[in-house]
């Protein structure tokens, strides 16, 4: 699904990701059920078309095929709907997002997953979940939006 490409360009500072967090954390906990279950289905579907090479749950077969083409549908305007927010998935099994942001003067990842509190880590450009450093381990705070942050790309909400 997510692919790193067309990836949202807004930066956030700490405060700011953190404000987002209860939308986010709502598109992406249906994100990652849905996801789930999209995963269950097809399996199922996969073995009752293995199962059946004859016309017999011909009917069955086609409208999962039907339900499961809309549910990816749903899927994906759930994608999209983070991206305008200016966040992107990297896992939607886990329900992990990214939000750009400067970090120590560079651009880094803020990095937050389904089931954390608030937003407490953050990584490289280049890496990724298994390298996420605290954000207190930086030398330099986030930037907040009093202390002159670049907010390159953010619209006044």
């Amino acid at each position: 699904m997510p692919d790193g490409h067309d990836e949202p360009r807004q930066l956030f500072t700490l405060e700011e990701a953190n404000q987002r967090l209860p939308l986010v954390r709502a598109i992406v906990r249906d994100i990652v059920t849905l996801f789930q279950d999209l995963h269950d289905r097809r399996e199922r579907l996969n073995e009752l078309r293995n199962r059946s090479q004859h016309s017999e749950y011909r009917d069955e077969v086609e409208q999962m095929e039907r339900d499961l083409e809309g549910d990816i549908e749903t899927l994906e305007s759930y994608v999209v709907e983070l991206k305008e927010l200016g966040v992107a998935l990297k896992d939607p099994l886990l329900g992990l997002v990214d939000f750009r942001t400067l970090a120590d003067g560079r651009e880094a990842y803020l990095c937050w997953k389904l089931g954390e509190d608030e937003i407490s880590w953050w990584h490289e450009l280049d890496s990724g979940f298994s390298d996420r450093r605290p954000i207190v381990e930086l030398e330099e705070p986030v930037p907040t939006p009093s202390s002159g942050g670049d907010d390159t790309g953010n619209a006044s909400t």
